[in-house]
């Protein structure tokens, strides 16, 4: 069964990711031996789409070294023989005055604060998923998200294309408190609703990954073993 994997990065990095020492993950290999087949024994994982934008270092907890080892990551990615696509939208920052937070609000009490929001990777994510299906390109979605966001393509996926099996990976720890979304387990065909430190831990890059053309190396940001 072709199958393709979407992976809506904002995400899965703020959901699973953040607060571990598994960022350097290899996303294909996670997927294709330690979360589908268990579950559809017969998928054969064509390719794996990262949904993602490039983070501002101004807004980064390491700033530029936060920015720079994003970077790493990525192109880590790309120098892997599986494949790998990553697919990017934008961050928009500009000045915003929302209200202070109080109950009942006072519409009158307004603070100066960055508004930081992702741009294009939702509607990119939700374009591919919809372009693929209706190409041929695969027998079989899986969307790893919590975001409802999603839900809009589901729907037309499963309402005009019903042959297409779809598959969910809910991006959060097997024991958490932030419920999943039952919009998007419902559109789906089967869904997981975790993912294990065990699973990410399985499934990391090399620590050192010799680059395409033979001049130089990526290395695992020694910040990321934290």
């Amino acid at each position: 069964m072709r199958t393709i994997v979407y992976i809506d990065g904002f995400n899965f990095y703020y959901g699973r990711l953040k607060t571990t020492s598994y960022k350097w993950l290899d996303l294909f290999k996670l997927f294709d031996e330690q979360l589908i087949k268990e579950i559809n024994p017969e998928t054969e994982l064509l390719t794996v789409k990262l949904f993602t934008a490039d983070i501002k270092a101004k807004f980064s907890r390491l700033g530029k070294e936060s920015e720079h080892s994003q970077r790493i990551y990525h192109m880590a990615l790309l120098a892997m023989p599986k494949n790998v696509e990553i697919i990017k939208g934008y961050y928009s920052t500009e000045r915003s005055k929302p209200l202070r937070y109080k109950n009942p609000p006072d519409k009158d009490d307004k603070i100066d604060a960055w508004k930081l929001e992702e741009k294009q990777t939702d509607v990119k994510m939700a374009l591919e998923i919809y372009h693929d299906v209706v190409t041929n390109q695969c027998d079989q979605i899986v969307i790893c998200t919590n975001d409802t966001d999603l839900v809009p393509p589901l729907e037309l996926v499963k309402k005009y294309h019903p042959h297409i099996e779809i598959g969910s990976i809910i991006p959060r720890p097997k024991n958490s408190k932030r419920p999943a979304s039952q919009s998007i387990i419902e559109l789906s065909d089967w869904s997981r609703s975790y993912i294990t430190d065990a699973e990410l831990e399985a499934c990391q890059l090399p620590y050192i990954i010799h680059k395409p053309n033979g001049r130089g190396v990526y290395r695992k940001p020694k910040h990321w073993d934290i």
